[in-house]
């Protein structure tokens, strides 16, 4: 009897703690697991401002706790409430909740369908998730959204009448908006944005935009206007394409050539034990596009005033050696080894004649960048770039303004040159255009200043008289 006592004392402390580990230990991380009080997190996404004709809309709910029960959607407008989405996604498991952390709810608004007319609505949207507490209804978000509804397009009206580009060339087209809207000009996948601003009516727009010299008479052309809502707007205008032919070249390179340039290449990563023709192929090639990149990404802002006057500047006394869009067929050893477009015109005097900036601008680029060598970038407002390359010598920094004859540089043979001259490059936002346009004043006032004038006279509001 006594050794049985002795056992059953030492059976009693083991139940006591196999009672707490069972219970009690579960019951406390219930009560501050499932008894929380951190409410769900609704997220927006984008910040919503406006609906338009057709929008998606994203709603990012979390819930770190005990996970996400319950999303609702509604727009309230009109004294009348449409359920967006409503959907229970999980009733939770005792111990552990739902499991579901975050949900991210994609809907497409379809205004027009839902019969909700334009104006000003609630967007509502209540969130639960699976906490104990207030009796199982566990924590509850609710949000009401401002938010606009527009399903309207804006209006385009094209002012100017004619439009001839060229191949290769460069153009104008002046136009007014309904609204604000993000807004410019299309030439087959290439965009070109068009600004308000420099007439005396907001609405008015203007676009310079290129004809590529590679694009064909069928390319579409158009404007397009986006509002705040993502509403587009089409809309065509007379465009004049005119063919032009460009001359075809061959280049010729030798041992001693390659030699004296391929050492200015080595940092870009070509093959210390590459031949000769395979550094220039690499350079010719993926450097070529590298900086073509670099120049197109460093003319990607445009002050949106127009800071040229009158004709661009051609290097003085200068002789053409190459012309815009010269397709160029490489010879090593008399064979053709590969093929790539001339986008600019070449010009040489004297060595190291001093290089004047061609019209007026801001400096945007100051700087080495690859086959082009040292390399000047001006902006002349409303997407006009001029590129001045194969300096020997950088005079701007990029952010300082240049006057029209102000001396940038001095002309030179780095970069892959053969021989001292200036590459004179013109470009309208992403795309490179013929330089010959923008020397003759006669088709400057043609194409784009006449154009302009006419509509500053035609738009100007008349003034408010007395009675």
């Amino acid at each position: 009897m006594y050794n049985n006592n002795r056992g059953g004392l030492h059976f009693g402390p083991l139940l006591i703690i196999t009672f707490l580990v069972l219970v009690l230990v579960p019951l406390v991380v219930l009560c501050v697991f499932r008894f929380e009080g951190k409410p769900p997190v609704v997220q927006i996404h984008p910040g919503a401002e406006t609906i338009g004709a057709e929008t998606d809309l994203t709603i990012t709910v979390t819930d770190e706790k005990s996970g996400i029960k319950k999303i609702w959607i509604a727009l309230f407008k009109d004294q009348k409430e449409t359920v967006l989405y409503d959907q229970v996604l999980s009733p939770g498991l005792f111990f552990t909740g739902s499991g579901i952390h975050e949900e991210a709810v994609l809907l497409t608004i379809k205004p027009r369908e839902l019969g909700l007319s334009d104006g000003v609505a609630d967007l509502r949207i209540a969130v639960s998730d699976c906490a104990m507490k207030g009796f199982f209804k566990g924590n509850r978000t609710y949000i009401e959204h401002k938010i606009t509804i527009d399903t309207r397009t804006p209006s385009v009206e094209v002012l100017t009448n004619s439009h001839n580009v060229a191949q290769g060339g460069a153009c104008v087209v002046i136009y007014r908006v309904s609204e604000q809207a993000e807004s410019g000009v299309w030439v087959g996948d290439r965009f070109f944005p068009g600004y308000p601003g420099y007439f005396s009516d907001p609405d008015i727009c203007m676009a310079f935009f290129a004809f590529p010299y590679n694009s064909g008479e069928n390319t579409d052309i158009f404007l397009t206007a986006v509002d705040s809502a993502k509403n587009e707007t089409k809309a065509g205008f007379p465009c004049y394409i005119g063919k032009r032919k460009f001359k075809n070249d061959k280049i010729r390179l030798s041992d001693n050539f390659l030699r004296s340039k391929m050492p200015e290449f080595e940092t870009y990563g070509i093959g210390e034990h590459a031949s000769l023709k395979e550094k220039f192929l690499y350079v010719n090639r993926t450097i070529r596009q590298k900086n073509n990149d670099t120049i197109i990404n460093a003319c990607k802002d445009s002050t949106p005033e127009i800071l040229w006057n009158g004709r661009f500047l051609r290097l003085p006394g200068s002789a053409e050696r190459a012309a815009f869009a010269d397709h160029r067929t490489y010879m090593y050893k008399d064979k053709a080894i590969d093929e790539q477009t001339h986008l600019g015109i070449d010009l040489a005097s004297t060595a190291h004649s001093p290089v004047a900036a061609s019209n007026s601008g801001k400096v945007v680029f100051s700087d080495n960048v690859g086959i082009y060598g040292k390399t000047v970038i001006i902006d002349h407002g409303f997407g006009l770039f001029s590129v001045y390359a194969h300096l020997s010598r950088l005079i701007v920094t990029a952010g300082q303004e240049a006057e029209k004859g102000e001396i940038i540089g001095y002309t030179g043979a780095t970069g892959m040159a053969g021989g001292d001259h200036l590459h004179l490059g013109m470009l309208i936002h992403n795309t490179f255009v013929n330089p010959l346009e923008w020397w003759d004043t006669t088709w400057i006032k043609h194409n784009i200043t006449d154009k302009i004038e006419a509509i500053k006279t035609t738009s100007q509001k008349p003034e408010a008289t007395e009675s």
